[in-house]
């Protein structure tokens, strides 16, 4: 029985390349295809990549199912990968290759309806991330891209964004300070409202 679950069927060798391949493939894919974020995966795309895991399994395992044969392969694959983002991270070229440029997909208010029918984006996608920034409706950005990684990232317009804590902090310090000087401008008898009015 442990020789069963813990020798390999398959050369370590051959696991490795088999591994490798396997990955350069499935990203070449993806990154044909197309991207989005694993957030934002519609029905469709959920089944698509639960079954593209089932039909990669043998052509990355071969005719193995010992254990060890399964552990030596998810090494592999998470070496690989973690090689791939620290050499993406290192060189930039490498990054637009493999992962591409920001897309616009809506400008100054208006989508861009060619962009987002070639990349098959249905509009009501935008409109909730759109809503999740703070937004309303597409009307209210200045711009609307899908980011390498394949997340959307939503600008608003300057009059349409959301005042954050420091903001209000900051209004709160200035108003506290005007108060001061009003009330060293009245304990002083200056009060401004009876300026030029005879005592």
């Amino acid at each position: 029985m442990w020789q069963h679950i813990m020798v390999t069927g398959v050369p370590l060798a051959e696991k490795a390349v088999r591994t490798v391949a396997v990955y350069l493939a499935v990203v070449i894919l993806l990154r044909v295809i197309g991207k989005r974020d694993i957030a934002q995966l519609n029905t469709f795309d959920l089944v698509v990549m639960l079954l593209l895991s089932n039909v990669v399994q043998n052509a990355i395992i071969g005719p193995d199912d010992s254990v060890s044969g399964a552990v030596f392969g998810a090494a592999v694959l998470l070496a690989v990968n973690a090689a791939v983002v620290r050499a993406i991270a290192r060189r930039p070229w490498l990054a637009r290759i493999l992962e591409g440029r920001p897309i616009v997909l809506a400008h100054d208010g208006a989508y861009e309806d060619d962009t987002l029918r070639r990349l098959a984006l249905p509009r009501a996608d935008l409109d909730v991330a759109i809503k999740r920034q703070g937004g309303d409706r597409v009307e209210d950005t200045c711009m609307v891209t899908l980011e390498p990684g394949g997340a959307l990232l939503v600008r608003l317009r300057p009059e349409e964004e959301s005042a954050s804590a420091g903001d209000v902090a900051e209004i709160n310090a200035r108003l506290d300070r005007i108060e001061r000087h009003l009330a060293r401008l009245v304990a002083g008898g200056t009060d401004p409202r009876h300026r030029g009015e005879p005592g």
